[in-house]
């Protein structure tokens, strides 16, 4: 299916966000996942099935500061 993650479209062999962050080798604990423009709970990531369009934005955390 076509997706759109992080403003670019992609074909990914995904059936629910946390598929699609373990395909990515990215650990949940370290983004916060917004699905259509909606913030996505962690603990909802394995239960959030992904469709055709949809739109993935993957937020990091970065540490720093003065």
């Amino acid at each position: 299916m076509i997706i759109t993650v992080n403003g670019k479209s992609e074909v990914v062999q995904a059936f629910a966000l946390l598929d699609l962050l373990n395909v990515k080798k990215i650990e949940p604990q370290m983004v916060a996942v917004e699905l259509n423009d909606r913030m996505v709970e962690r603990n909802s990531l394995a239960t959030t099935p992904l469709k055709e369009g949809d739109r993935v934005e993957f937020l990091f955390y970065m540490g720093g500061g003065l």
